[in-house]
């Protein structure tokens, strides 16, 4: 049997305290068995929590958060990826505190508050009492904010830092249009744009307006009640699409500076493999987007690119420090005790609620 460093000392904490990796343990898991609506989820008491790998961390969840990939996930979205690997446990953004860490992880103690998220392909998700995250995957929770605020930023704040800073590598002074900056994704993008001197611009809807200009945004399109393509002024060196319509990628794209970055959330990887099989649908999609990067370079002079959410240390603890400063902040709307995640799902596909759900486990 392993334990953690001192055998002696480790084996007599294990047995007292279960969440110690040197004997096997169970915890509270909502598990999906199948596709479906929100009735397909299954809370269970009895699930394994397995072994940590020498650069993972063992997670005391506090707070989930309810991300739109929990919820296409649960309908059927990836399937071609998912199917042979279920049942599987959804979620993706956590808050909590350390319970124990693997051999070679050294920046984290057992304890420690933190906030972090998964890869979006991750089968082991977050809607449990305990999580397992690689250590780049986490980092100190900030101080000022509580498990539930924490929850909802990383997963969003971390899709649009890949999209910003990795792809597009934005500087002061550039300007930014983000499609959909009432999403968490759009908000998160504002923040983290402004921040570093941005000039911003946004869509949205007409109850999002005032949050986007408080964020920081210099101008804020009601779609609902304007033209956009009259509405907004300019041209701009990147722009981050989080709706993803042909119509929007054609706005999108003649709003570009010669030279800019175009970045859809949208890609269809994951669509056309679910539709046409790995084998089939993965080189159909890489096909489509480079068709797509090679016509929109030569049309328009501009890069094209699909942007999803990757682990990225460096983009976390800056997504910390500006959490800690107020700077970057995901309002959560409503939250739900772990055992309501059938009506929290479902109330975010009746689209009864508009923003960010959290999920919380005492």
């Amino acid at each position: 049997m392993r334990y953690l460093r001192s055998p002696s000392l480790r084996q007599w904490l294990s047995i007292a305290n279960p969440c110690r990796r040197g004997i096997a343990t169970t915890c509270r898991a909502v598990m999906l068995p199948r596709f479906g609506g929100p009735e397909v989820l299954e809370l269970r008491s009895n699930v394994d929590v397995p072994d940590l790998k020498p650069n993972e961390v063992l997670v005391r969840a506090r707070a989930v958060s309810v991300n739109p990939l929990d919820t296409r996930m649960r309908s059927g979205y990836g399937r071609s990826i998912f199917e042979p690997l279920l049942p599987l446990i959804l979620g993706r953004d956590i808050s909590g505190e350390v319970a124990a860490i693997g051999a070679s992880v050294r920046t984290l103690n057992e304890g420690q508050e933190v906030f972090g998220a998964l890869h979006p392909t991750a089968v082991r998700g977050t809607y449990a009492d305990y999580a397992i995250l690689s250590e780049e995957e986490l980092t100190s929770k900030p101080v000022s904010v509580t498990h539930v605020e924490a929850s909802a930023i990383p997963f969003a704040a971390l899709t649009a830092w890949r999209a910003i800073h990795s792809t597009a590598r934005i500087t002061e002074g550039q300007r930014l249009l983000v499609v959909g900056g009432g999403g968490a994704v759009g908000f998160a993008a504002i923040q983290l744009a402004v921040a570093v001197g941005c000039n911003v611009t946004t869509t949205c809807g007409t109850q999002s307006v005032a949050r986007a200009l408080a964020a920081g945004a210099e101008q804020a399109v009601d779609y609902t009640a304007e033209d956009v393509e009259l509405a907004i002024k300019g041209k701009f060196d990147a722009v981050l699409d989080t709706i993803g319509f042909p119509e929007i990628e054609r706005m999108g794209i003649n709003f570009l500076n010669r030279g800019g970055y175009y970045m859809t959330l949208q890609g269809e990887a994951a669509s056309l493999t679910d539709r046409y099989g790995l084998a089939i649908g993965l080189p159909l999609a890489t096909s489509m987007l480079l068709k797509k990067q090679i016509q929109y370079r030569y049309s328009h002079g501009i890069e094209y690119s699909w942007t999803f959410m990757r682990a990225d240390s460096e983009g976390l603890h800056e997504i910390r420090r500006l959490s800690e400063a107020g700077k970057l902040k995901i309002p959560v709307e409503k939250t739900f005790p772990i055992t309501q995640v059938r009506e929290a799902h479902t109330a975010k596909d009746k689209k009864h609620i508009p923003g960010k759900v959290v999920l919380e486990l005492d």
